[in-house]
């Protein structure tokens, strides 16, 4: 049996956990149940209803998979794998929150004006053309500015908190034990880790606070959100930052032990996302991992595929129904890239791939 100390020190450690994922997951809901009668239903009054593949959401399911999420990120806590998160740890900053919440519901309008016109492209213009491939310039989800703005960064993480009613972060935590076996028995001081399409940062925030000594690279297309990610990782040391395509890193070959990619492959048109894949075999080390957190793909939750083929039609996601149809080790295997583990954690996939040679 466990010494006393230790029972009452990983209880008031459970307490914590389960206190804090709980009031976030219904700080999140409540916005998320602002913006969705605002966007109100999938076709505007007086278009024809889609066409839809798949049978009826399995709610029941849905809602034991959102909880078998939460309970599998406190057993990876419990385990040792990697930390209690920060909001466990500390009080949060309530005049952030109320800051952030404020211009959340405020933008919520704007979003939804844009899904009714279908405005998707308001940030495509000739001067942001010079700049960025086609592919990038489009109002993902809605967004206002899309990823190209300060304003744009410092609302992302509300936004996507929002989408996921609090999971998102730990959906990303579910990759922290891939990188703890990829690195395993490796002196962190040598090791290596890139993050393509790091966006403001968030998710190195949680691989920095893990492991604080691990050198690690942020990469992002957005000088806004690169900045932001700046921001966020200031405290910490041996971070580089980079700003370039994830398809084209201009970085060295074979100068990584471990390359992650969080969300980034369903925002990527079919030809990019093989190119993503071909640079990341470029750059990993012989024996490298890659590890990829993204959206479930159709057929990992039959239940849920409903859900994904709607999505793209509420959010503007335009390579979304592609992604949820790649063969992924296909993709990979193509590269020299090997698929030695998976896991669906509710809404997310985590996969992590080798290089052999």
């Amino acid at each position: 049996m466990a010494p006393l100390n230790t029972m009452i020190a990983n209880g008031a450690k459970r307490a914590a956990y389960g206190a804090s994922q709980a009031a976030r997951v219904l700080w999140y809901t409540g916005h998320y149940a602002y913006g969705r009668r605002l966007m109100g239903p999938l076709t505007e009054p007086g278009e024809a209803p889609y066409a839809e593949e798949f049978g009826p959401l399995d709610r029941d399911r849905l809602k034991s998979s959102f909880k078998e999420l939460f309970h599998r990120d406190w057993k990876n806590i419990e385990a040792g794998e990697y930390k209690l998160p920060k909001e466990s740890r500390r009080m949060p900053s309530f005049r952030r929150m109320l800051r952030e919440s404020r211009d959340y519901l405020s933008d919520a309008q704007n979003v939804a004006r844009r899904k009714h016109t279908r405005g998707h492209s308001e940030v495509l213009t000739e001067a942001q053309r010079a700049k960025y491939p086609r592919y990038y310039l489009q109002n993902f989800h809605y967004q206002t500015d899309g990823w190209l703005t300060e304003s744009s960064a410092e609302r992302y993480d509300m936004q996507v908190e929002t989408l996921f009613t609090g999971s998102a972060d730990a959906m990303r935590r579910q990759a922290l034990p891939r990188i703890r076996h990829a690195l395993s028995g490796r002196d962190m001081t040598d090791a290596s880790l890139l993050d393509i399409g790091c966006g403001v940062g968030r998710f190195l925030e949680s691989v920095k606070d893990n492991w604080p000594v691990l050198p690690v690279t942020a990469l992002d297309l957005s000088p806004a959100y690169l900045t932001k990610a700046q921001t966020r990782l200031g405290r910490f040391r041996d971070v580089t930052f980079v700003q370039g395509k994830a398809e084209d890193t201009q970085l060295a070959a074979q100068s990584y032990d471990v390359i992650t990619a969080v969300y980034l492959f369903h925002e990527l048109p079919p030809a990019i996302r093989q190119d993503v894949v071909a640079e990341c075999a470029r750059l990993l080390k012989p024996g490298g991992k890659m590890i990829i957190v993204d959206t479930i793909q159709y057929g990992d939750e039959s239940g849920f595929d409903i859900l994904l083929e709607n999505f793209p039609r509420g959010f503007h996601e335009p390579y979304y129904d592609s992604y949820c149809r790649t063969d992924l080790s296909a993709l990979m295997d193509a590269e020299g890239l090997t698929k030695i583990d998976e896991t669906v954690a509710f809404l997310s996939k985590i996969s992590m791939f080798e290089k052999l040679v």
